[in-house]
């Protein structure tokens, strides 16, 4: 079996299950109790909180525990929106931000917000003049992501952030997901950028657990309310053994990253020129250091991306059609329309994700498998 479909969602560590499974079965408190069994569940969650904030160097009090990144982006955009209502009720996103971030816009649109949309450029970066061009009085929020999920294109967080800074009552948002450990921190954590969302199943940890960054000094409205935790902010029973497993996940994944760091883009190097000798595909993820090193989305000509993911899927391959999270609802890639890209290319889009345990030897069994398939395509269009 060859894995190609990483930024859908990683398998979780080893380590990181065992910490899952012994935490789970070792703490059995509720961190609120006041008994000393809560004690221990609530000391282990705020280790968990220190480690998350050391390793991307914030504050402790900076970390907020969710249960995934569509959860983060659905609290930060809402808890803007309910927090600043009475200071205004515009909101700027960028046309190829993930579902979580464009549907919750889309939401707060119908509830009396106006969403502001800002184009992106042919290679898929967005506009930053376009966007400072519809900050107004009223803007209250500004959410992009730092590394688009589809075609990989990292996105120019710095330069907006320059441009924010004479705007500093505008909430700045960063969709982290695909960011972290795979692209230089500076490039999506700038001092500027005051909430970044996470999801742990991106890096080996579990599914169902995340954390934003939330930058002190700043306001949102809960999104969950109840019990009071995580400081009266998110209510709910914590998920202690979740979150414990995220931490280890997350100090193992930026400990391989730094041992291998050019590993993932060695590979993509090669699948790029491999695929180029081919006349009838599209390549849309470029070879340059603005994309991710991780994420390599191209189209073949006249194949519906579907077809082609099923096709590999019986050799063994899996990869996707562009987002996981929007593939089986059968639409052209909403990166890819950002882009203009015709429809009848874009429909034609699959997404390779790589991460470190792929190798080599994969990527030259993909081509291989790649060829038969092209040549079997090749005589079915004709």
């Amino acid at each position: 079996m060859i894995y190609f479909d990483n930024s859908a969602t990683t398998p979780i560590y080893p380590q990181a299950l065992d910490t899952y499974v012994k935490t789970s079965q070792r703490i059995i408190g509720n961190p609120s109790s006041l008994h000393d069994l809560g004690s221990q569940a609530n000391r282990l969650l705020e280790q968990a909180r220190k480690q998350i904030a050391d390793l991307i160097q914030v504050e402790s009090a900076e970390i907020y525990f969710t249960s995934g990144g569509t959860e983060g982006d659905n609290w930060i955009l809402k808890g803007t929106a309910i927090e600043k209502k009475n200071f205004g009720r515009q909101i700027i996103i960028s046309n190829i931000e993930h579902p979580a971030v464009s549907e919750t816009a889309h939401q707060l649109a119908e509830n009396g917000f106006e969403v502001s949309v800002a184009p992106v450029d042919e290679r898929g970066f967005v506009k930053v003049d376009e966007l400072v061009k519809l900050i107004r009085k009223d803007t209250i929020l500004v959410s992009v992501m730092a590394v688009n999920n589809e075609i990989g294109s990292i996105q120019p967080i710095q330069e907006i952030s320059e441009c924010l800074e004479q705007y500093p009552t505008i909430h700045f948002h960063v969709d982290a997901v695909q960011a972290i450990g795979k692209v230089k921190q500076e490039k999506w954590l700038t001092p500027r950028v005051d909430f970044a969302t996470f999801s742990a199943h991106k890096f080996h940890g579990p599914r169902g657990v995340g954390f934003i960054y939330w930058k002190q000094g700043r306001k949102l409205a809960p999104l969950l309310n109840g019990g009071g935790q995580e400081k009266n902010q998110r209510s709910s029973t914590e998920n202690v053994a979740g979150i414990v497993s995220m931490a280890k996940a997350l100090r193992l994944y930026l400990d391989k990253k730094s041992e291998k760091p050019e590993h993932t883009a060695i590979i993509r190097r090669y699948l790029i020129e491999a695929l180029q000798e081919y006349a009838n595909v599209t390549i849309f993820s470029k070879e340059t250091d603005d994309f991710a090193p991780h994420i390599l989305c191209f189209a073949l000509k006249g194949i519906r991306g579907e077809v082609l993911v099923h096709a590999l899927e019986e050799k063994q391959i899996y990869t996707s059609t562009t987002s996981a999270c929007s593939s089986k609802k059968k639409l052209a890639s909403s990166t890819l329309h950002g882009m203009k890209v015709p429809d009848s290319l874009a429909t034609s889009a699959i997404r390779v994700s790589l991460d470190e345990s792929n190798t080599i030897a994969e990527a030259e069994q993909f081509m291989i498998i790649f060829n038969q398939l092209y040549k079997k395509f090749s005589i079915i269009r004709s």
